[in-house]
């Protein structure tokens, strides 16, 4: 039997919408090209993967769920799980790699398991999707800097499978939405909603475009998250102009890109690939990224945080079996990229409209 996971949650999506459109006038033009949105990422001629994830989403099993907890390192999902429902859905599932942002599980605790006498047949093991990068090691470097979430309306740009959205949610945002252009990441997302139902009382979307989408300068956000984007922009500063039409006056934007070590006038532009990537463009200095925030008109800016990624960070597992970092680095001299270049070093920004 099939499941409707997608199309519960696109009608969730058009109701927060439509709510929002009453209280702000310039979300109706988000409700007019909602369905252009929606239709575009399901089309095969746009993607030829998309009725096979989307046959996964809908033949996932229902499960009963006892509880959801979105704050997490690990998203969890406690629920019965036989063991044929756990083949089901760990194949399902494995449809859907690579699967980059997380982790996630699914299924009870082992301890709960033992400690109630159920046997294998009756109770699985839970299901750990380990990702090819550990998002909450990223969640936990940017949350205390950040605004209270509680009550706002939050925006998550290049969200990816929608990790960090569903940690927003759990730190009590009021709306969260997350836009990403994958089909994979968009079906990636909507597997999670399936496990994850109500119990976030349906504050988490997913619509599948690019921030250029939008339409401009709709301040409707609160705050707007974007995280390990800036640098595949081929006009950095489009993109934060961008980023600061969707705040309302006063939001929180929060920027984490890379950059490099350097004064106030240092950018990286790779020649050809950086760390095997052939869609980097540009990669400054924290002073030169603070620069570019105020010349953008933001105001209150402030860095926050600088990490240099870590092959325990992102790196390969069973449910992302490609190259990672490791394979990116100079194997003798892991402070530097393939190309020569400076080994990735992340900064977090927050900053004010």
């Amino acid at each position: 039997m099939l499941n409707d996971t997608i199309t519960y949650a696109e009608r969730a999506l058009y109701l927060t919408l439509l709510e929002l459109a009453q209280q702000q006038p310039s979300a109706y033009e988000w409700l007019t090209r909602l369905p252009t949105w929606l239709n575009d990422i399901k089309d095969k001629a746009n993607y030829a993967h998309a009725p096979a994830y989307q046959a996964s989403v809908a033949r996932l099993p229902t499960l009963t769920v006892n509880n959801v907890d979105l704050n997490s390192d690990v998203l969890t999902i406690e629920a019965n799980l036989s063991e044929s429902q756990r083949k089901q859905t760990m194949a399902l599932l494995k449809q859907l790699m690579p699967w980059r942002k997380g982790p996630f599980q699914i299924g009870g605790q082992i301890e709960n398991q033992i400690d109630s006498g159920q046997n294998e047949d009756q109770q699985a093991a839970p299901i750990l999707i380990d990702t090819e990068w550990h998002s909450d090691w990223k969640w936990q470097r940017v949350t205390p800097h950040l605004g209270d979430l509680k009550g706002r309306r939050v925006l998550d740009v290049g969200g990816g499978s929608g990790y960090h959205g569903w940690r927003m949610a759990g730190a009590g945002a009021d709306t969260v939405i997350i836009i990403d252009p994958s089909c994979l990441f968009y079906h990636q997302f909507m597997a999670i909603r399936h496990f994850v139902g109500a119990a976030d009382s349906y504050r988490t979307h997913y619509i599948p475009v690019p921030l250029e989408a939008l339409p401009e300068h709709s301040q409707l956000f609160d705050t707007v998250f974007s995280m390990g984007v800036l640098y595949h922009r081929q006009s950095p500063f489009e993109h934060l102009q961008q980023l600061k039409g969707q705040l309302v006056k006063g939001g929180e934007l929060v920027l984490e890109t890379l950059v490099i070590e350097g004064d106030a006038n240092t950018v990286l532009v790779p020649h050809d690939r950086y760390a095997q990537m052939n869609n980097v463009y540009f990669l400054p200095s924290v002073a030169a990224l603070t620069g570019w925030l105020e010349k953008a008109g933001f105001s209150e800016v402030r860095c926050v945080d600088v990490a240099t990624t870590s092959i325990d960070e992102q790196r390969k597992t069973e449910w992302m079996t490609y190259h990672s970092l490791a394979d990116f680095l100079d194997p003798n001299d892991t402070s530097k990229t393939l190309e020569g270049y400076p080994a990735p070093m992340r900064a977090t920004l927050i900053a004010k409209k």
